[in-house]
C-alpha cells in the first residue's frame, strides 16, 4: 500500500462497505433526548416533534431517504436531505457525519471538513468520525490537524496497525521522517520485521542521505527470511544505484547459491562486469540468462545495451551478435530486442538481414520513430527507391508532420525521376524540418535537382545556390550545379570555378573530373577537356559509358575522327549513354544538343 492510498483514499476502499458502516451508525446512534421517550408500548405509534427536534422515528426515516441515495450513488439527492437532518438535529454528531459523507463523494473536501469537524466535536470517542476527519485532512494537506487524530487514534487503539500506517503516512507527507522512521518502529515491534514496513524506512533513509541505515535494514530483511533470494538482489541493487559496486557482488553471489537460476542476479552480475570492462565475464554471465523466457526482457535489454558500448574486436560484436540473437528468439514479440540485433547486423554490413529485422520490429510497433529512419536509411544504403518509396509512405501515414519522412519521399520519386512528385515531397519537408543545419542543405540540393529535371531552373539554380550558402564543399551540389549549367551552357564562368573546385577537393574522382572536362568542352578548351578526361578514365571501375562517349566526342574536336568514332562504340557497350550517340556512330559526325 502506498502513503497516497493509505493517507487519502482509504475512505474510499469500497462502497458496499461505506454504505454498510452509514445504517449501522445510524441504527446504533440515532436517538432523541430521554424527555421525549414513549413508553415501549407507544413505540410503534406516531410520535409528536416539539420545538423543532425529531423523534426517533422521523430521524431514522431521513436518514434511511439519504442513505438510499447514497446507495444508487446520487449524492446529490442525499446532501440536501442529510443537511435538514443536521439542521434539525444540531447536536446529533451522525447527521453531521452523514452530510460529511455526501459532500465527501460530491468531491466538496472543505465543506467536508466543516461538516465533519462537527461531528468529531460532538462525539470525539467515535472512532469512524475521527477516522473519517483525519482522513479529510490528510486529502486537504493539513497534515498536523491529521496527525493530531491518528496519533489519539493510536494511543487509544494501539492494537490496530492500520492507525499506525495512517500515522507515519501522514508524517512522511508532512517530511517529518523522523517521527515517521518512529511510528514504523513502533509497528514492527508489534507486527515483527515485514516486507512493506522495511521498504518504506528505506525510502525513508535514502531520502535522509542515509545510505547505511537503508542497508541496514536491507540486510535485517534478509536476516528475518535468509532463504528469500530477492532481498539480496534487491540490497545489491541498492549498492549498485549508490555506486557501491564492489560491496553488491557477495550479496549477488549468495543469491546465486541459494537458486542458480536467479536471473536477475546473473544480470547484475554481468552489469557489474561491463562497468568494470571485463567483457569476457559480463558474456558468460549473459548467456546464463538470455535463453530464460521467464525473465522479461528490459533488464536484458538494458544490460546489453550496455555492453554494446564495450565491443572493441570483430570477435567481441559476433558474441554480441549471437547474445542479441538468442533474446530476439526468446522474446520474439519484443521490438527492442528485435532492434538491437538490427542494429548489430547494421553494424556488420549486412544491410538486407538488418532491414528485414527493423520492419519486423515496426510490425510489432509501428509508432517508433527511429525505427522506420533506420529502414529508411538501409533503403538508401541498398539503392532501392521503390522500397524507400513504400516504406515512407507508410511511416509518413503514421507520422505525417515528420519532414525527414518527407524528405525520404522526396528522394525515392527523385530516384525514379519522378521529378514533380520528388519536389512536391521536398518542399512539404522543408516547410516542416524547422532549421536543422544538417537536413536542410540537403533538401535544398535534392530541390535542385527535382526542378532542373522538371525544367525549372531558376527554382533550381535557386535551390542549389541555398545548399552552397549552408555547405559550400557539398559535392553533389558542385557537381550537379556545374554539370546543369554546362549543358545549358550558361553561366560557364560559374560553372567552371566550382567544378575546378571540386577536382581540387577529390582529384581521382572520375565523375567529378568528367564534369570539369565537360565544362572545359563547352568553353571550348578541348586539350585540357582531354586532359581530365583521360585522368578520369584510369580508374577503370569508375568509368561510365558517359565519361566515353564525352572522351569520343573531345577527340572529335581535337580531329582525331576515327578514334572518336571508336571511343563512342566503346560507351555504346558499356550503356548509360545520350540518345545521340546512335547517329555519332552511324554518321562519324557530332551530332550536338
Amino acid at each position: 500500500m502506498t502513503h497516497d492510498l493509505m493517507a487519502h483514499d482509504s475512505y474510499m476502499r469500497t462502497e458496499y462497505l461505506k454504505i454498510t458502516l452509514l445504517i449501522c451508525l445510524v441504527s446504533a446512534s440515532w436517538l432523541m433526548t430521554p424527555a421525549h421517550a414513549q413508553r415501549r408500548k407507544d413505540r410503534d405509534k406516531q410520535e409528536v416533534k416539539e420545538e423543532g427536534v425529531l423523534t426517533r422515528l422521523e430521524g431514522e426515516s431521513m436518514a434511511a431517504e439519504g442513505m438510499k441515495f447514497m446507495m444508487k450513488d446520487e449524492p446529490d439527492r442525499a446532501l440536501p436531505v442529510f443537511e435538514k437532518l443536521a439542521l434539525l438535529s444540531p447536536q446529533e454528531a451522525t447527521a453531521h457525519y452523514l452530510v460529511a459523507t455526501a459532500l465527501i463523494k460530491l468531491e466538496k473536501y472543505d465543506d467536508a471538513i466543516n461538516a465533519s469537524k462537527k461531528a468529531h466535536d460532538l462525539d470525539k470517542e467515535n472512532i469512524f468520525y475521527s477516522q473519517q476527519l483525519a482522513e479529510l485532512y490528510a486529502k486537504r494537506r493539513k497534515y498536523s490537524e491529521a496527525a493530531q487524530i491518528y496519533e489519539t487514534l493510536v494511543a487509544k487503539n494501539p492494537e490496530n496497525i492500520e492507525y499506525g500506517i495512517e500515522l507515519a503516512a501522514v508524517y512522511v507527507f508532512a517530511d517529518q521522517f523522523d517521527k515517521a522512521i518512529d511510528t514504523y518502529n513502533k509497528l514492527e515491534k508489534s507486527m515483527g520485521v515485514t516486507e512493506e514496513i522495511t521498504h518504506q524506512k528505506q525510502q525513508l533513509y535514502l531520502r535522509q542521505n542515509n545510505l547505511d541505515k537503508a542497508l541496514a535494514e536491507g540486510r535485517k530483511l534478509i536476516a528475518a527470511e535468509p532463504g528469500e533470494v530477492g532481498y539480496r538482489v534487491e540490497l545489491a541493487e541498492m549498492l549498485i544505484a549508490n555506486d557501491r559496486i564492489v560491496e553488491a557482488v557477495a550479496p549477488l553471489e549468495e543469491a546465486l547459491k541459494i537458486n542458480p537460476d536467479e536471473a536477475q542476479a546473473h544480470v547484475l552480475l554481468a552489469d557489474i562486469y561491463r562497468r568494470n570492462g571485463d567483457v569476457q565475464k559480463c558474456n558468460q554471465e549473459l548467456k546464463q540468462v538470455f535463453a530464460n523466457p521467464n525473465l522479461d526482457a528490459d533488464p536484458k535489454i538494458r544490460v546489453l545495451s550496455g555492453y554494446l558500448t564495450m565491443l572493441k574486436t570483430e570477435n567481441e560484436v559476433n558474441e554480441a551478435v549471437s547474445l542479441a540473437r538468442q533474446l530476439s528468439e526468446t522474446h520474439p514479440n519484443e521490438s527492442k530486442a528485435t532492434v538491437i540485433y538490427a542494429d548489430l547486423l547494421t553494424r556488420q554490413g549486412k544491410y538486407p538481414e538488418a532491414r528485414q529485422l527493423y520492419l519486423k520490429a515496426a510490425a510489432a510497433d509501428p509508432n517508433v520513430f527511429q525505427v522506420w529512419i533506420a529502414i529508411l536509411q538501409l533503403d538508401g544504403q541498398l539503392n532501392q527507391p521503390d522500397s524507400m518509396l513504400v516504406h515512407s509512405e507508410k511511416a509518413l501515414e503514421l507520422f505525417p508532420n515528420q519532414g525527414t519522412f518527407w524528405y525520404f519521399n522526396g528522394t525515392a520519386h527523385l530516384m525514379k525521376k519522378n521529378y514533380k512528385d520528388a519536389a512536391s515531397s521536398l518542399e512539404e519537408s522543408l516547410k516542416m524540418i524547422g532549421e536543422n543545419p544538417q537536413l536542410v542543405p540537403l533538401i535544398h540540393a535534392q530541390l535542385g535537382d527535382a526542378f532542373n529535371g522538371i525544367g525549372d531552373h531558376d527554382k533550381s539554380d535557386a535551390a542549389y545556390e541555398l545548399a552552397l550558402k549552408a555547405d559550400p564543399d557539398n559535392d553533389h551540389v558542385l557537381n550537379n550545379y556545374s554539370y546543369f549549367l554546362s549543358l545549358r551552357k550558361e553561366k560557364l564562368d560559374l560553372a567552371l570555378k566550382m567544378s575546378e573546385k571540386l577536382v581540387q577537393q577529390h582529384q581521382n574522382n572520375p565523375t567529378y573530373l568528367d564534369t570539369y572536362a565537360w565544362v572545359l568542352y563547352i568553353r571550348k578548351d578541348y586539350k585540357k577537356a582531354k586532359e581530365f578526361l583521360e585522368k578520369a578514365m584510369l580508374d577503370s571501375s569508375g568509368v561510365s559509358g558517359t565519361i566515353v562517349e564525352h572522351y569520343g566526342d573531345v577527340l572529335f574536336k581535337l580531329g582525331e575522327r576515327d578514334n572518336a568514332v571508336a571511343q563512342w562504340k566503346k560507351a555504346k557497350r558499356m550503356g548509360e549513354t545520350t540518345e545521340l550517340l546512335d547517329k555519332k556512330i552511324a554518321t562519324g559526325a557530332l551530332h550536338e544538343q
